[in-house]
Formats: structure tokens, sequence, C-alpha cells
């Protein structure tokens, strides 16, 4: 009677390991996709379209590059070489390291697309070199939004 009672006890342990199991399966089957994950900076769109707003001259005020490869703030742009207007693949992978400490991905709160906006436009009040943009709608600024928010270079 015993053997009996030890039988059945694994039989019904082993049956409610699948009955769990089965259960889980059609829980996991019911549930919607997790997401691939948040934003992600991309390097070919960075180099493309970011660093160019970095190097564009604004009315009214200096370049992003002449005041960001001299300054010791948070952002920080590695100097062109003399007598470039660009810069070469190597300064370029080091800005794409350098913006994402000012560049969270998916955060559109992050001080690469909310500092050099007007405060009127939703920017912050602290940036020294003055507003470059003055509304969501500068193309410019679009274009850090889009960087910040995952954009891909097609």
């Amino acid at each position: 009677m015993r053997r009996m009672t030890r039988a059945s006890s694994y039989v019904i342990v082993v049956a409610c390991l699948a009955l769990a199991a089965t259960s889980s399966s059609r829980q996991a089957q019911s549930q919607p996709a997790a997401s691939s994950g948040p934003a992600k900076l991309d390097y070919a769109f960075f180099k493309a379209k970011v660093e160019p707003v970095f190097l564009t001259k604004r009315l009214g005020h200096a370049r992003c590059v002449v005041c960001h490869t001299l300054n010791n703030a948070p952002f920080h742009l590695v100097p062109l070489s003399a007598g470039s207007t660009s810069w070469n693949e190597e300064q370029s992978r080091q800005n794409f390291e350098l913006v994402q400490r000012v560049a969270a991905p998916g955060f559109m709160e992050s001080p690469l697309i909310k500092h050099p906006l007007a405060q009127e436009a939703g920017g912050d009040p602290h940036h020294g070199g003055g507003r470059q943009f003055a509304s969501e709608a500068d193309p410019d600024w679009l274009t850090l939004k889009a960087f910040v928010s995952g954009a891909t270079e097609k």
C-alpha cells in the first residue's frame, strides 16, 4: 500500500507541474509582445544629420562647435582639425560618445533638446550661448529631437 501511495504522489506532482506549465504557456501567449526596448541613439543618423546642426551658423548666435569645443560643460565636442569644416570618422565617434552625456534615448527632457530651445518654447532657462532655437518647429531642433527619439539613417 505504501508503494502505491508514493507512486500516486509522484503522479500527482508531475500532473501539477504539467498543469502549471500549460497555464503559464497560455498566459504568455495571451500577453502582448514586449517592445524591443527603449529607443537607441543611432550613430549613422548622428553623423549625417546631427553633427551638421552643431556646425550651422544661426543668425545672432555662434555655431555650437565654437563654444562646445572650448567649454568644460557636460556637452562637449571634439575640436575640428585645423582647416577642416567637418569632423573625421574618429572625431565623429568621439562626439557620438560625448553627446550621450546630454542625450538619453527616448527622454524628451534631455539637455540636448531642452537646453538650446527658447524658454518660451519649453526650453530650460540656462544656456550661455543663447536660444539657438526659437521654437519646436525649427528644422534643426526637430533633427535633435528625432535623434533623441531614436531616428535612424536610412
